[in-house]
Order: structure tokens, then C-alpha cells, then sequence
């Protein structure tokens, strides 16, 4: 029994590729679409190991045509398209001044047309069928941006601003087609070994580190409960809410922590050759080098978890202390 066909973008490595085994762990077939050979057999592998089907697809979400033809081939070879998650992305460390411009465009290649594509893929095949749900992986630097990533943080805003142009649209044509963001904090994956650096030190996420399954398990929620955004963890919150309210001083906050915040002087770990162009060899898995630093759970994620569940023990909870203060003026009137 299969929940429907999932695809994932960037299912190889990182948030990607523990998305897929979310999704394959809840009963959902799914095809995996990267460039890496070795990553893609192994992320296939794991769906397999829940018994549910996998396609691995090599392609470069930056090249449209290619895109179009993966979504036809997984619906010849697995059937109609349920769930397509954008995740695949690609970086580069340095001031915007300092970067080379080719890498810039190609960061925004990956990060920003490679949800187009991926949406139109999608979209043109579900809103004629009358279902479907994308879920665009987004990030607190959606709504926020900060020092040494240009390319990913405009490249995230691109999509927020593209993703509720295209809602509207759905919403106008009274499609039951659904797209979600659900958007990350900072997060333990592969992404600072191979990401283009030009720091002093080693990359590393800024704030509060999550370990990429916590955010996989909110992505696999969504899936089977959709909504139009999700915001994973309370730093992912705390952004999104500071920047509306305290913009100016967040300005004047990451210029002067930005820098160190996001290297990592006591990590020593060499470097894997730069994904920007081409795929790195070998399986990298989900997790990275901070894992010494990372959370594994959540209370905000719990909350996202069990929305129903926190609901109901909040209303259980007002119940009685509304109770107990009653019994307490009553007791005081004698």
C-alpha cells in the first residue's frame, strides 16, 4: 500500500535526503531527483528498505527541459505525481562583492529556478487532475537576510514572493490544488562541507543547530496535513516575528555577529570539493559535522506535531484554573 508518489528534489544528501526517508517511512513512494550517482542509488536504496518504491533520477534542477522530462518519466514508471517537495540547493560563502558573479547566478539557478521548474512540473500535471500539493522548502532567510549569502537569502525571498503569486492564482481558479512552505532554521547538513567557501574558517549554521530529521518530520506532517506556511523551531519564528518588528536593529545586529556566527574556528575537517557546478562522489547521508551541536527535538516542533493535541490540553488546562479561580471567589464570599 503506498500513500501516492512523492517526488524530492535534492534528495541525496542533507534535508533532502532525510525528507525522503520520512516520506518512504510513512508510506509514500518516492522518486529522488539530484545529480550525484552514488547518492541517488543510496537514498533509492532506503525507500526500497521500507518496501515502497524509489526512482532515482539524475538531473540538474537549474535545466528546465531536464525537469520535465524526470516528471513524465516517474509518472510512466510510478504513476501520477501526489507530492513534489523543492529542496535541491546550492551555495556560496563570501561577500556579495567578493563573489564571483557565474557562481552567484548558478547559486541562483539551483535555489530559485529549480523551484520554478519544479512547481511547473508539478502544477502543469496536477491542476488539470484536480490534485496535488508542493511543498516549497523555505528558511527563516526567506524573511530575513544576513552577511556572506547574497545568492541563497534573494534566492529564498524569490520564492516566498513566487510561491504566493502562484497561491493566488490557484485560488482564483478554485483549485484544490495546495502549495505549502514550510520554512527551516539553521540545520546540520552536508551543505557546509561542500558549500563554495571563501571564509577563514571553517562554514557552519548560524544560531541554534537542528538535526535535519527534526525538520524532515514537519515536512512529512505537512505533507498529509497541509497548510500554507509552516515555520519550524522557535529561532525560525523569532526571525521571521523580529524582522517585522525590529528590522533596523536585526541590521545592525548581524553585521556585527554575522561573521563569526557563521565560521567555525574549532572544526578541522577538510573540506569536500565544491557541489556548485558539479555533484561530489560518494553517499553523504543527512547529517553533517555539528552534530556535537545539534538539537534533536523541539518544543515548538512538538507543537507543530500535535497542534490538536496542544490544543485540546491548553483548553483542558484554562478549564481548570478558570475552575479553581471560581472555587477560590466563592470560597473568599463566604
Amino acid at each position: 500500500m503506498s500513500r501516492g508518489v512523492a517526488v524530492v528534489t535534492g534528495g541525496t544528501a542533507g534535508l533532502g535526503r532525510a525528507i525522503v526517508r520520512a516520506l518512504a517511512g510513512r508510506g509514500w513512494d518516492v522518486a529522488v531527483l539530484a545529480r550525484g550517482e552514488d547518492g541517488l542509488e543510496a537514498a533509492v536504496g532506503e525507500v526500497e528498505a521500507y518496501r515502497q518504491r524509489g526512482l532515482a533520477i539524475s538531473v540538474d534542477v537549474a535545466d528546465r527541459e531536464a525537469v520535465e522530462h524526470a516528471a513524465t518519466r516517474i509518472e510512466v514508471e510510478l504513476g501520477p505525481i501526489d507530492l513534489w517537495v523543492n529542496d535541491a540547493m546550492a551555495g556560496s560563502f563570501a561577500e556579495f562583492l567578493d563573489t564571483d558573479p557565474a557562481d552567484f547566478e548558478r547559486a541562483t539557478m539551483v535555489d530559485y529556478f529549480g523551484f520554478v521548474n519544479g512547481t511547473r512540473a508539478a502544477l502543469s500535471r496536477m491542476v488539470p487532475r484536480g490534485r496535488g500539493h508542493v511543498i516549497q522548502i523555505g528558511s527563516a532567510l526567506a524573511h530575513r537576510g544576513i552577511p556572506l549569502q547574497a545568492a541563497y537569502c534573494g534566492s529564498k525571498h524569490a520564492v516566498q514572493g513566487f510561491t504566493e503569486s502562484v497561491t493566488t492564482e490557484l485560488i482564483h481558479a478554485k483549485s484544490p490544488v495546495r502549495i505549502s512552505t514550510v520554512d527551516m532554521p539553521a540545520m546540520n547538513t552536508v551543505q557546509f562541507n561542500w558549500v563554495k567557501s571563501a571564509l577563514p574558517e571553517h562554514p557552519r549554521p548560524m544560531s541554534t543547530i537542528f538535526e535535519p530529521e527534526v525538520a524532515a518530520r514537519v515536512v512529512a506532517h505537512v505533507a498529509e496535513h497541509p497548510r500554507r506556511r509552516t515555520w519550524v523551531g522557535f529561532p525560525t519564528a523569532q526571525t521571521v516575528l523580529g524582522n517585522r518588528f525590529v528590522a533596523g536593529f536585526l541590521d545592525w545586529y548581524l553585521a556585527r555577529t554575522g561573521y563569526d556566527g557563521q565560521q567555525a574556528p574549532d572544526k578541522d575537517e577538510a573540506m569536500l570539493p565544491t557541489n556548485l557546478y558539479e555533484p561530489v562522489p560518494g553517499d553523504q547521508g543527512a547529517r553533517g559535522i555539528f552534530s556535537d551541536q545539534s538539537k534533536s527535538s523541539s518544543i515548538a516542533v512538538w507543537y507543530v506535531l500535535n497542534r490538536k493535541l496542544a490544543l485540546a490540553l491548553g483548553g483542558a488546562a484554562a478549564t481548570v484554573a478558570a475552575g479553581a479561580a471560581t472555587l477560590a471567589v466563592r470560597k473568599r464570599m463566604g
